[in-house]
């Protein structure tokens, strides 16, 4: 379980607080107004953002004395962080190894998630010579091999078109339940959330709320949510 226990933190005159807990291996959509917190709430996770007050707990252990790189957790931003001076097979392979001494093993692992994620023939390409959608699955297929137990996901498929983001979202629904993984992903998206998540955490008001099901929410959401929906 990962929980936020009495959790704040304020950055000027922004402030957000979160007391909730998110079940091992569900997906979880983060959804609020422009500016209300989410990437906060992931950064507050992943380590590159310390609270002023309270714990982010992952099976009990709290996390905050752990660097970012020590956390259990692998993270996915919009623009992939991939490296265009690496080929394919390197960028995932950065998941197993940083400095790419990769044994026999590891570079099988590393053709098998080029398998998993559709990109078969791939792995001498660089990242410029990928269209968006592959660039995402090699991010993925790099997730997937750090095999970390929370992955976070900032916005990871808005730059994609809808067929492409619904594919890529099914990719990562499919992962997440054979890995077991517990997702947190951002998104502005609603049908993203519909599609992927089956609760939601509504950030407003400087709150992160716990997680209620995405589907009545978004039926009948609240003031604050309909107004940012334009619902």
């Amino acid at each position: 379980m990962l929980e936020f226990r009495d959790l704040s933190v304020t950055l000027g005159d922004f402030s957000l607080s979160a007391d909730l807990s998110v079940d091992q291996g569900a997906r979880v959509a983060v959804i609020g107004a422009s500016g209300s917190g989410k990437s906060t709430l992931l950064s507050l996770v992943s380590g590159f953002l310390p609270p002023d007050r309270g714990q982010v707990l992952w099976e009990g252990r709290d996390l905050r004395p752990l660097a970012p790189g020590q956390r259990p957790v692998s993270v996915l931003f919009q623009d992939q962080n991939l490296f265009p001076h690496l080929t394919v097979a390197q960028n995932i392979g950065l998941g197993l190894r940083p400095d790419l001494r990769l044994s026999g093993d590891q570079h099988r692992q590393v053709a098998q998630a080029l398998e998993r994620v559709g990109l078969t023939g791939m792995a001498d390409r660089k990242p410029a010579r990928l269209s968006g959608g592959q660039q995402s699955r090699v991010a993925l297929a790099r997730v997937l091999l750090r095999a970390r137990p929370i992955l976070l996901l900032d916005e990871a498929f808005s730059a994609l078109g809808p067929a492409l983001k619904d594919e890529m979202l099914d990719l990562l629904a499919q992962i997440a339940g054979q890995t077991g993984a517990t997702v947190l992903m951002v998104t502005h998206d609603p049908d993203d959330a519909r599609r992927f998540a089956p609760q939601t955490i509504v950030i407003e008001n400087g709150r992160a709320n716990p997680p209620v099901a995405t589907g009545p929410l978004l039926d009948n959401p609240p003031p604050g949510l309909r107004r940012y929906l334009g619902a």
